[in-house]
């Protein structure tokens, strides 16, 4: 019988982390295939989850392509499935379909210093692109971290953040003041703005909420960076994965396979539609 690409392969849950709490609740979940094999994605990469009777629900791939012994994805309530897996615990299954996408040039990039700038659960999808930088931390140059959520209880990966101080620049930022918050008060592009990352053999990847993503470009822009050197995600709803559907196109892109990760060099020659 001819391949079906719509048949998930099963994954069994085997760790689950509570990252936010609330109505913008956020959960790290990681996931072994049943059939042993390794899922083989890139960095950027996106996978279809599903639960069986419920739907399924295109997510971010947020561990390395490196780590073999587990697929990691942080997954946000945003309606019927989503809300379904936070409900899941662990040892239980769900299906897996994938990988889809283009992926970052991650072998472009080597001897470049990357600057990673994300806002709420947008630091998810190129959580995979750090991750591999620091386990070949020889072959790239300095890593920068710029995160900022509306507030410091809506911050994912925290201890993982606090960790990542020890080894390179982490810049957190929350939108209002609050009290007890003693780094950064203001929106994420204010403190790239503030901190004035070089673009000086750089890369910088972006990615959170479309209006973020957008001042950050613009600063980054001001910075002197140049189209070809500022990467980001597109997050068009996406319903098939292979180009089929048409929910997620961009003019005559498709996200599923023609995104998710573009240049702005790119991105801005495409319709105004993400």
């Amino acid at each position: 019988m001819e391949h079906n690409v719509y048949l998930p392969r099963l994954a069994r849950i085997t760790h689950i982390k509570e990252e936010v709490q609330g109505e913008r609740a956020v959960k790290t979940f990681r996931t072994v295939m049943l059939d042993g094999n390794h899922f083989g994605h890139r960095c950027g990469q996106c996978a279809m989850l599903s639960v069986f009777g419920k739907g399924e629900s295109m997510i971010s791939i947020s561990s390395s392509p490196l780590v073999t012994d587990y697929l990691q994805f942080s997954i946000m309530i945003t309606g019927r499935v989503t809300t379904v897996l936070h409900e899941m615990e662990e040892g239980d299954l769900i299906g897996i379909r994938g990988p889809y996408g283009n992926g970052f040039p991650m072998d472009a990039w080597t001897g470049k210093n990357i600057i990673f700038i994300g806002g709420g659960i947008g630091l998810a999808p190129i959580w995979s692109v750090l991750q591999t930088a620091l386990l070949q931390r020889d072959r790239y140059g300095r890593l920068t971290v710029f995160y900022g959520a509306r507030t410091s209880d809506l911050i994912i990966y925290r201890e993982e953040l606090a960790e990542l101080k020890n080894s390179m620049p982490v810049y957190l930022s929350v939108d209002c003041e609050e009290g007890g918050w003693k780094e950064f008060v203001g929106f994420v592009a204010q403190n790239v703005k503030d901190k004035k990352p070089s673009p000086d053999n750089a890369v910088a990847i972006t990615c959170g909420p479309p209006i973020m993503i957008k001042t950050v470009i613009k600063e980054l822009l001001a910075l002197g960076f140049q189209d070809g050197q500022i990467y980001t995600t597109v997050e068009n709803k996406m319903k098939c994965g292979i180009g089929k559907c048409g929910r997620c196109n961009i003019g005559h892109h498709f996200v599923c396979k023609d995104g998710p990760v573009y240049s702005w060099a790119e991105l801005k020659n495409l319709p105004q539609e993400y």
